[in-house]
């Protein structure tokens, strides 16, 4: 047994977890992260970046397929996929991030120890590896443990049972696809798959798609999938799979794999959160504003803090955490978290929703008026911004439309600032793009939309 010590430990190498040693790092103070994974953690090795892969080839694939049906005068013959070299290129991209991470990390002057950590008490953590065994002590400590696919007892994993990990492994282009959930995993993971030629079925329980969203943002999403033959089933609920049909409560699915996303749940049983007592909201671990727990000197950032799970609100947490203990005067402020569903088309939203906030507004612009959208042929979906009456400032903006997660910069930034609604007004927007979008919704929320 090898002992340690170091101010600030982490249980977690995913974005909030390297991003905050990084930054611890550059405070000065000593750190070590805890991960019996590669470095990055879900997003960066089975989530968000391989998937984004997989969608752009979709994307490619879907394009020349479909190329002789449009109006572009192009032709062009009946295109083909090896699955696994996309896969390959997709692994590839990974490893050349996960290796610039351990080396970010390296040059902070962070250690990495790999295994998986067990709290001993609030200022101890035991790391076991194989046979070998490790024991970390320290001043402060951080739970970045990230979260896992919930799995349905009627539904395991294995075989052809698949979690979106799996989903993104694939070496060949399924036949049918059964997507058992139409939340933002599932409708991004069954659409690719649509795109590269399988006959995908999705099964929601709730009465629509992508419950958690207005039904003006999804409706476009809705009109996509009807277009790309995907069949959607709402208020069904899914039973149990043998014999490559998935049973439902309205019937049964042929279904060569059936993909299962239906939430995540926080990593947090094995690691000893239990021992300490620490205070729960739910399954998840209650932090204040500072994301400390109820245990002085223990911290927790990320998934298992609750919603938003959203890598870039775990990236945002770790720098926070690092920089109030090297003794900084920050706290955690969560008004401006952008949250993008890569469907097609894809979804925004940050900020307030329409009648969230009392004394609100709301205005749109769609697409159809833009002339970058006509030039795509992508005029599908708009751009709405929420501002208060009072002194029309900005408070939320949504979006639905192609490539609009690319505008999430920009309506975080507005909303930070503070920009009212005759700041982006005002702001001269490079023509043609999708940009301007925003800018007219603002005009037209003043009384004077200039192309609508």
């Amino acid at each position: 047994m090898t002992d340690l010590k170091c101010k600030l430990l982490i249980i977690g190498a995913g974005p909030g977890g390297y991003v905050c040693a990084i930054r611890a790092g550059q405070l000065g103070i000593d750190t070590i992260v805890v991960d019996e994974a590669q470095p990055g953690g879900t997003c960066l090795n089975v989530g968000c970046i391989p998937s984004k892969a997989l969608i752009h080839a979709a994307d490619e694939f879907h394009k020349i397929a479909h190329a002789s049906d449009g109006p572009l005068g192009i032709s062009a013959g009946s295109p083909q996929i090896d699955l696994a070299r996309t896969v390959a290129w997709k692994d590839g991209i990974v490893s050349r991030l996960t290796t610039g991470v351990s080396g970010l990390m390296r040059k902070a002057g962070v250690r990495l120890v790999q295994g998986r950590a067990r709290f001993l008490d609030g200022k101890t953590v035991s790391v076991k590896r194989g046979d070998e065994q490790d024991q970390i002590r320290a001043e402060f400590v951080v739970i970045a443990s990230g979260s896992a696919p919930v799995e349905l007892p009627s539904l395991p994993f294995g075989g052809d049972i698949l979690s979106s990990t799996e989903a993104l492994a694939l070496d060949a282009v399924p036949g049918s696809l059964a997507v058992v959930g139409a939340g933002y995993i599932g409708l991004e993971l069954g659409t690719a798959f649509a795109k590269l030629g399988t006959k995908v079925t999705v099964v929601e329980a709730e009465d629509r798609i992508l419950p958690l969203y207005d039904q003006a943002l999804t409706r476009p999403v809705a009109k996509r999938l009807d277009t790309l033959g995907v069949k959607v089933m709402t208020g069904a609920r899914a039973e149990g799979f043998a014999d490559g049909v998935l049973t439902t409560s309205q019937g049964g699915v042929q279904a060569e794999k059936v993909l299962v996303t239906v939430g995540r749940r926080p990593r947090t049983e094995g690691i000893g959160v239990d021992e300490l007592a620490l205070t729960l909201n739910g399954p998840y671990i209650r932090i204040d504003k500072t994301c400390q727990t109820s245990m002085r000197g223990i911290y927790a950032i990320g998934d298992v803090t609750g919603e938003p799970m959203l890598a870039h609100r775990a990236m945002a947490q770790g720098e926070m955490v690092a920089e109030h203990i090297a003794g900084h005067a920050v706290e955690w402020d969560k008004r401006a978290i952008p949250a993008v569903c890569f469907t097609d088309p894809e979804i925004v939203t940050c900020g307030a929703l329409p009648g969230e906030v009392e004394g609100c507004s709301s205005a749109e612009f769609p697409f159809a008026a833009n002339g970058r959208a006509m030039t795509t042929e992508r005029e599908d979906g708009f751009i709405r911004v929420v501002w208060r009456d009072a002194d029309q400032a900005v408070l939320g903006f949504q979006a639905v439309g192609a490539g609009v997660s690319e505008l999430s910069a920009a309506f975080s930034l507005a909303i930070e600032m503070g920009a009212c609604l005759e700041d982006i007004a005002a702001t001269i927007h490079a023509h043609p793009t999708q940009s301007e979008g925003l800018q007219e919704a603002c005009l037209r929320a003043l009384g004077h939309a200039l192309h609508i």
